[in-house]
């Protein structure tokens, strides 16, 4: 009921031509490009489209009251996209702005970072919701109505959305490379030739959309999560004991292996898979995608050497955890203030107080990230040089460290004695 109600209110604001040029003839002169996009989009040119006051209201009326104009959220999207808002709320994008506040790090930040949009929350804000974009706007941030981080205002084209581009503003850089690792794959590579005419119309070459939003489906979510770790954890008890060292460190498990109020956070923003049939789900997902092109004993096969790597990758994190927590525990290193417990926490990010945990995050978030993404994405020469080997360096010097640290306090302890 309550849609039908806005699709009737909808259609009583976009059939108002003379609303519409009142709207253009001031903007041509103010902001052209905006209008040059509308009037390109089918919001202007398909039969009922969308209007300036369809999204935007009628509040607003001269230059001097444009805070009164709305500023549209993907509710506003799902009066007409219905299907596509019901999904996209249902996926990790969605939730992008409550995993980005859950995190220690966004709030040692300058707000220009997060709040401001030049940094995380350029991204994140994806994710935010009709509330948080009030208080946003009011601090001056804009261009947060989630649906436009793809289909990019004003011509909110499906085209533009179903390009491999279209992640590549926020899929880059220091912890989720993922457009550098598929660009320069097989299967970006033949994408990219595909769009400058190399390869014919017809030939299979996959894009980001291929395979984490099969059929359309704005519901984006993976089996491993950002963070790669999931429940219940593994049988192999190796492993196992590397994940639960790591969710202690992510702050999810606290020292006797027990639940914090961080995994309510977990669970609010989606970032990991917290049952065995949430995983499989979405890992058959991927095998379908995947057996389009190739056989489905080859797909699972690959997926599979992505676990593994993942256990690889967690047991080098792991012994670094390990390391540092010795250090904490024997009073080498004295525990961060904003730490819960004596024990390392990677979620301070770049917060971290001294070279030692500064080596750890790098080693979490940048080259463990490269490890198994790198490898999910067919990428062997980030799996390997940027990721595994770089984690086998990040160890290195971490023991390296520790033994600088424990040989200094010994000194002081032995100097201590002496008084």
């Amino acid at each position: 009921m309550l849609r039908l109600v806005m699709l009737v209110l909808i259609s009583f604001f976009s059939f108002g031509p003379s609303w519409a040029d009142e709207c253009i003839d001031c903007h041509k002169q103010t902001s052209p490009g905006v209008v040059n996009d509308w009037q390109i989009s089918k919001h202007s040119t398909a039969k009922g489209g969308a209007t300036c006051a369809t999204c935007h209201g009628k509040a607003h009326t001269n230059k001097d009251d444009s805070k009164l104009a709305k500023m549209p959220t993907a509710e506003t999207c799902g009066a007409c996209h219905g299907k596509q808002e019901e999904q996209f709320k249902k996926g990790k994008h969605a939730h992008s702005w409550t995993a980005m506040q859950a995190m220690p790090t966004t709030h040692m930040l300058p707000k220009q970072l997060s709040e401001g949009m030049k940094g995380c929350g350029g991204c994140h804000k994806l994710g935010v919701g009709t509330e948080e974009q009030k208080k946003l706007r009011a601090a001056g941030a804009y261009g947060t109505a989630s649906c436009d981080g793809c289909h990019t205002r004003h011509t909110f084209s499906k085209k533009e959305a179903q390009q491999p581009q279209a992640c590549q503003t926020c899929h880059m850089g220091f912890d989720h490379p993922q457009w550098e690792m598929y660009s320069s794959s097989k299967h970006g590579v033949r994408y990219l030739l595909k769009q400058n005419g190399v390869m014919p119309e017809g030939s299979s070459a996959p894009t980001c959309q291929t395979c984490h939003m099969q059929e359309g489906n704005h519901e984006v979510r993976t089996a491993w999560g950002f963070l790669a770790v999931r429940l219940p954890l593994p049988d192999d008890p190796q492993w196992k004991a590397d994940q639960i060292t790591i969710l202690q460190a992510l702050g999810v498990l606290d020292l006797e292996g027990k639940p914090t109020a961080r995994i309510e956070a977990v669970k609010a923003a989606d970032v990991a898979r917290l049952t065995a049939e949430a995983f499989q789900k979405e890992r058959e997902k991927m095998v379908k995608t995947c057996t389009q092109c190739h056989a489905e004993k080859f797909a699972r096969g690959e997926m599979e050497k992505g676990d593994k790597m993942i256990r690889e990758a967690d047991h080098l994190l792991a012994e670094a955890i390990r390391i540092i927590a010795g250090l904490y525990k024997d009073g080498v290193l004295e525990k961060p203030a904003s730490y819960a417990y004596a024990f390392p926490d990677l979620l301070t990010f770049h917060d971290a107080p001294r070279p030692i945990e500064h080596r750890l995050f790098e080693m979490h978030l940048k080259h463990r990230m490269r490890t198994f993404q790198g490898t999910f994405h067919a990428n062997p020469d980030y799996a390997l040089w940027y990721g595994w080997s770089e984690m086998l360096r990040d160890l290195a010097e971490i023991k390296e460290m520790a033994g600088d640290l424990r040989e200094k306090h010994a000194k002081v302890v032995k100097k201590a004695a002496k008084k």
